[in-house]
């Protein structure tokens, strides 16, 4: 009787699992149990379940594999396949490929999983390491400005915290008149490499940092980092149009790198008003206008982003009445459009009246034979004044 576990409990998956599930399986086994996720004491003992779960999932994603194992067991698959070759037809790329890519195509499950730890998948020889290439970090700050500013544009100058290359060592991190020397435990490549059988693992050397050097003299004045924290003011122009989330990319304005400057990303946001809402390219407001003016008609002022405006209130307005102001709003950020004003108009109603006032109103009413169902009005206490 075979000694080995059964695929199956490797994976943590049922019999039934369709080959999405063994692949999620997997995914999520080879994060948990990378040798190089675990501690040292840990790591020959993770190395065998690595190699073991990727036969697992070599079998069980092979169709014609899985059917003589699901029939014969472990005893099946040993009989029609040399170990070596278990793994010949597996359909690694087709999960490599889900993840981004595939050998050789400059991405795979491998680079999501263990990409941001400095591993690389490889079935030949690891090439020198391309740490010496690496282009400088981006860089993210976030500025505020007014809706005014954001409807006209605006050059702002910002501070920014970044770190420079170091102008005593020229970035090497050693000392003025020493060198940095080839690292002895990844012999200059920067990479250490772990075979697990059917491919190796390159680790990013822990010793020299992927570098392929070590410095034996740090620089005094960067510590041996090769860059210094300095502070540095930019011109930032910010277009007319920008909103609360826009992001402006300033190219070269980020940290200093071996090949290349990272580029400096400012996010925009963009301050409530008092006055206006904005609704994309619109803005709006109300204005409160007189019962008188709303009749008659008349020409009021209205808020606008350059200032005041006079806008013609026709006769007869209704509460709640919107007006827009053709171009009078925001420009759009991608083309030469221009947004309107909206504007509200509510009605003033007086709280009190003056006798004439009141008067008055009961007149038009009586002219316009509307009964207000009040009795104790003018007109009854002019009659009863009589009597």
């Amino acid at each position: 009787m075979s000694s080995k576990r059964d695929y199956y409990e490797i994976l943590g998956i049922q019999k039934s699992a369709s080959i999405d599930e063994i692949k999620k399986a997997y995914r999520e086994l080879a994060l948990r149990f990378h040798p190089d996720r675990v501690p040292q004491d840990q790591k020959k003992a993770a190395e065998e379940r690595f190699k073991e779960m990727s036969e697992a999932y070599a079998v069980l994603s092979d169709t014609q594999k899985r059917s003589l194992y699901d029939q014969y067991g472990h005893s099946g698959i040993d009989q029609k396949y040399a170990q070596e070759d278990i793994f010949k037809g597996a359909d690694f790329s087709s999960i490599f490929r889900e993840m981004g890519g595939g050998f050789g195509s400059g991405g795979s499950i491998f680079e999501e999983i263990f990409g941001d730890l400095g591993f690389d998948i490889s079935g030949g020889r690891q090439s020198k390491s391309q740490s010496g290439r690496r282009r400088g970090r981006d860089l993210q700050i976030a500025i505020d400005i007014s809706l005014e500013e954001a409807a006209q544009g605006l050059e702002r100058i910002i501070t920014v915290p970044r770190y420079e290359t170091c102008t005593s060592c020229g970035g090497s991190g050693a000392k003025a008149g020493t060198k940095r020397n080839t690292c002895p435990q990844c012999k200059g490549s920067g990479r250490t490499v772990v075979s697990n059988g059917f491919f190796q693992l390159a680790q990013t050397c822990s010793r020299c940092g992927g570098e392929g050097s070590v410095i034996q003299s740090p620089c005094p004045d960067c510590r041996g980092e090769g860059k210094v924290k300095v502070t540095k003011k930019i011109k930032v122009k910010i277009p007319a149009g920008v909103d609360t989330g826009s992001q402006l990319r300033v190219r070269q304005e980020g940290e200093a790198g071996i090949s290349s400057r990272g580029d400096l990303y400012v996010v925009v946001e963009v301050r409530p008003h008092d006055v206006f809402e904005r609704h994309n390219n619109d803005i709006i407001t109300s204005v409160n206008i007189s019962l008188a003016k709303a009749v008659l008609g008349a020409e009021v002022e209205v808020p606008a982003l350059e200032g005041r405006l006079t806008m013609k209130i026709p006769a007869g307005t209704q509460c709640g009445k919107i007006f827009r102001l053709k171009g009078k709003g925001i420009p759009d950020l991608h083309s030469r459009d221009i947004g309107d004003e909206l504007v509200r108009v509510n009605i003033d109603i007086p709280m009190r009246l003056s006798s004439q006032q009141r008067q008055l109103i009961e007149e038009f009413a009586r002219i316009s034979g509307e009964d207000l169902g009040v009795k104790d009005n003018f007109t009854e206490r002019f009659k009863k004044s009589f009597r």
